[in-house]
Formats: C-alpha cells, sequence, structure tokens
C-alpha cells in the first residue's frame, strides 16, 4: 500500500481518478519534469531524469491498478482465479505474486505477513486465497509466461 500512496502523492491524485485525468496529469508532469528542458544545466537534466522515471513508474503503475483498466480485465482475471491453479506465490515488501498454471501472474498489494503465513500453513492455497486474498486487496496484472 505504501507503493500506492506514494504514486498517488506525486502524481497529486486520489483513488477515484480517471484515465483519461490520470493522463493529463501524466503529460503535464513530463513537462515540468523532461530532462531536454535542462540542456544548458546538467545538474538539474540528472534531478530531472530522476523524477520524470518517478513520474512514469507512477503513471504506469496507477494506470494498472485504476477502477476502468481493473473493470476492463476483470474477465480474464476472474477465468484465472477460478479456473487456474496456484504454480508458485511469495511475498516481496507486502506484495504477494501470485503465478498461476496458465502462466499469468498477478501481484497483491498491501498483504501483511501473518496472512502470508497462513497461506503457505494452508491446506490448500487455491482456497485460501480464493476465501483471503482475491477480494481483499488491490491486485494487477504482473505478467505473462509465454507457451511454448
Amino acid at each position: 500500500m505504501k507503493r500506492v500512496v506514494e504514486y498517488r502523492k506525486l502524481l497529486e491524485v486520489d483513488k477515484n481518478v480517471t484515465l483519461k485525468e490520470l493522463k493529463t496529469i501524466y503529460r503535464n508532469s513530463m513537462k515540468e519534469t523532461h530532462p531536454d528542458k535542462f540542456a544548458n544545466d546538467e545538474e538539474g537534466r540528472i534531478l530531472a531524469e530522476e523524477k520524470s522515471k518517478d513520474v512514469i513508474n507512477a503513471y504506469h503503475f496507477l494506470v494498472s491498478i485504476a477502477n476502468e483498466t481493473v473493470e476492463k480485465n476483470l474477465p480474464e482475471y476472474q477465468d484465472t482465479v477460478q479456473n487456474s491453479a496456484i504454480l508458485d506465490f511469495y511475498l516481496e515488501k507486502q506484495t504477494l505474486m501470485i503465478t498461476h498454471v496458465n502462466g499469468v501472474s498477478y501481484e497483491y498489494i498491501g498483504v501483511p505477513k501473518n496472512v502470508y503465513i497462513k497461506m503457505i500453513n494452508a491446506e490448500s492455497p487455491n482456497r485460501f486465497a480464493k476465501r483471503h486474498i482475491y477480494g481483499n486487496y488491490i491486485y494487477r496484472k504482473a505478467g505473462e509466461a509465454e507457451l511454448v
């Protein structure tokens, strides 16, 4: 959750921002922090590069968890969590990464360590995730394996 809060604060948006508003805010932020604006100021250019990288990361992350994106990808997500078993999972800094047998990975943000430990010790991680993870945490698609 810390990352979500930091990114929203960086772009000065709330959780109900639309994709259109987010895109406008992103473009305006990039105009202000673009390194090309500091062609004659080396120190300013370096700071602008760092700031623009942060803005780009924040924008892409917030787009991936935006309500519109989640709604658009909901059928695929529901199909995966209902019909594809968990292949692997791990927790890193309150982000639970779950990879499914179909090759799709999702990350769940803000998962406490004690919930992760319960998932490890659960008789069925699939059942535990359906009851305690899938509906309770912000998620985003983290990747998709190529099927050979």
